[in-house]
């Protein structure tokens, strides 16, 4: 997985003027998100997307050369505070099953943010591997609906992708 981070102009249009040069390169964006930064004016981007280093690097430079991207850099999980966060409404009309979803909750460091007599929707926020393990436990209760951020990032320590 490579986690590549932009700082862009906040302008209309940005977000198609990257998306587009990836989509020509052939490559599939796993993740992406968007949203406002520190300094006013700019948005970060952060997508997840595989491939090996030689090509990701490649495209890193072609989208430095668009000119509302102000900064671009590759971000190596190991040295990166990176977070999801997934909204997952799962079946529980049952109590006893309800119980299990309940400590399976507690486990995994969620919390319930909507319950009906059917149904709790739960926020659970964490790295892509913990969430992909809560939805595969949240299976076999039945998920009703799914929805998921994609991944924000930034580097560890004092390093920062806005220098």
């Amino acid at each position: 997985m490579h986690i590549i981070a932009a700082l862009v102009e906040d302008r209309p249009g940005v977000l198609f003027k990257v998306t587009s040069l990836i989509r020509r390169r052939g490559f599939n964006i796993d993740t992406i998100t968007v949203g406002g930064t520190e300094k006013e004016g700019l948005s970060r981007i952060t997508m997840t997307m595989r491939g090996d280093e030689s090509t990701v690097e490649q495209l890193v430079k072609q989208l430095s050369k668009i000119p509302d991207v102000v900064k671009i850099s590759e971000l190596k999980p190991s040295e990166s505070v990176y977070r999801e966060l997934a909204m997952v409404k799962v079946s529980a009309p049952d109590p006893a099953k309800r119980s299990d979803i309940l400590n399976y909750i507690t486990i995994f460091r969620g919390r319930v943010i909507d319950a009906s007599k059917d149904s709790l929707t739960i926020e659970m926020v964490g790295s892509p591997k913990k969430i992909n393990a809560f939805l595969e436990l949240m299976k076999g209760y039945g998920v009703v609906e799914l929805a998921r951020t994609g991944m924000v990032a930034l580097p560890r320590g004092t390093k920062s992708t806005s220098e």
